[in-house]
């Protein structure tokens, strides 16, 4: 049903002059004037100017457009301003004989002013028998429509793929990165500190007996059991921290020592206890000891960000490892494949999403490698991890599992979600077929993947039960014949 915008014109333009028009039209280009004339005269004249919106998504379909004038747009509402289609001089669009289509799967709008010739669905039989070549035309245009419809579709699902994969990411280096950030600045905190108290250190002038008893006491707390605050610790494990904490607070109290809640807390952390304290004590003076527990304590929380600038770098690195191995940056397209790497890397690209879920690897020893377009079954992967995450809606078990059988190799992905009712499973790998809410998914994922699997002259099945669904993948061995 199209909107009362698009209405005829106050003036109709003679038969002749639309027969003309529509020779304009790319699928009925040379088709004989009385052909022409005859959908001139049995046609509807409409015309709707810029910003009209013509019709609404999912609105019954009941009329063949050709656009002899303007530019239409057809978006989906609830999948973001993309356009799904764009509709131009020159085309045959609409409702065809011949096709599936029940309503409009868009809302479509003028983006310029439009004049159109409308033909309704009731005048299909007659113009096919009026015109034997529109049989031919309208095939041709409606398999240019699904090839060009699932470009467009496969497009946005890669795009909403490439979008998971680079949230996913962003997230797993915000972590190492804000680590790496917080210890620098750290650092160069304590930097600046003990460059303010050097001299009062070059001032002690401590003997050569006091300087040896200071380094042997060092090396001694030093190699004693450390708290890492990374480390989730116990209940009872904190109070004791905290307990420790307070009574070297107290001890440097008396002491006279300045600020002594920044000196307690990193000799707190390291271990060290008041009977340790009362050792150095007995070799220097209070002031002594006072500025050579400042410079230990800052040395300590030093020590600590230069660990945690190495372990975050060292995380960045892995992750951008791991893309490379999950992208196959910068190799050729057909390599040999370590299918169970594959497996690896896409679960570090998906990382963000598995704190709650248990991931089990069951990977057979020495599997060999397979020659195959690698980053093309990394997306079967993706695909297959996914449909798993969000079956179990990010919590429960994936169990991914690789072996050899006979000159096959099989991939198994488990999860515990609550499966895939038995009237779905023979439909889950048909195109544009999603069980996902509106907006989410455009059900390419499982298309797609089965057809990189059977480019590679594979095979991918499903067996799903309450509490246990199973993506089966086989893939030989002797990938010769595959190219």
């Amino acid at each position: 049903m199209l909107s009362p915008s698009v209405a005829a014109p106050p003036h109709p333009t003679p038969p002749e002059t639309i027969a003309e028009a529509l020779d304009h039209i790319g699928p009925l280009h040379g088709m004989p004037f009385e052909d022409r004339l005859w959908l001139a005269r049995n046609g509807h004249e409409r015309i709707a100017h810029a910003g009209d919106i013509l019709f609404e998504e999912g609105a019954p379909a009941e009329h063949m457009m050709l656009i002899l004038k303007g530019e239409i747009h057809v978006r989906r509402q609830r999948s973001g301003p993309m356009s799904l289609f764009i509709g131009r001089s020159g085309q045959m669009t609409g409702l065809l004989p011949f096709s599936r289509m029940k309503s409009y799967g868009g809302q479509g709008f003028a983006a310029t002013d439009v004049w159109a010739l409308l033909v309704h669905r009731s005048l299909f039989p007659q113009m096919l028998t009026a015109i034997p070549s529109m049989t031919q035309r309208i095939v041709s245009t409606l398999l240019d429509r699904v090839r060009e419809v699932t470009r467009i579709e496969q497009q946005a699902e890669k795009l909403t793929a490439l979008g998971k994969l680079a949230g996913n990411l962003a997230h797993e280096l915000n972590n190492p990165a804000s680590a790496a950030q917080r210890a620098a600045s750290g650092l160069n905190e304590e930097l600046r500190a003990n460059r303010k108290n050097r001299f009062k250190l070059i001032n002690l002038c401590l003997t050569d007996e006091q300087i040896s008893a200071v380094k042997t006491w060092e090396l001694k707390v030093l190699v004693g059991p450390v708290h890492s605050p990374d480390v989730p610790e116990t209940q009872h494990a904190s109070v004791s921290l905290l307990a420790r904490e307070e009574s070297i607070r107290a001890w440097l109290a008396e002491l006279d020592c300045p600020e002594p809640w920044d000196v307690a807390a990193p000799l707190a952390e390291q271990g060290i206890t008041v009977d340790e304290l009362n050792e150095l004590r007995a070799v220097l003076p209070p002031d002594a000891t006072c500025v050579s527990l400042q410079f230990f304590a800052r040395y300590l929380r030093s020590a600590r960000s230069i660990d945690t600038l190495l372990n975050s770098t060292a995380r960045i690195f892995d992750l951008i490892t791991a893309v490379k191995d999950y992208s196959f940056m910068d190799r050729a397209p057909i390599l040999e494949v370590d299918v169970s790497a594959g497996l690896d890397a896409t679960v570090q690209m998906l990382q963000s999403r598995m704190s709650n879920v248990k991931v089990t690897r069951d990977y057979e020893p020495a599997l060999p490698t397979i020659s195959a377009y690698g980053s093309e079954l990394n997306q079967v992967w993706t695909a297959l991890i996914e449909n798993a995450l969000d079956a179990l809606g990010n919590t429960g078990e994936i169990r991914l599992t690789c072996r050899q059988e006979s000159d096959m190799l099989l991939i198994e992905i488990w999860d515990t979600g609550p499966g895939i009712p038995p009237e779905l499973q023979d439909r889950i790998f048909e195109p544009f077929f999603t069980t996902k809410a509106p907006g989410q998914g455009l059900g390419l994922g499982l298309d797609n993947a089965m057809r990189i699997v059977r480019k590679h002259r594979g095979h991918i099945s499903v067996k799903s039960e309450p509490g246990s669904t199973c993506f089966r993948v086989r893939l030989p061995l002797d990938q010769l014949q595959a190219y």
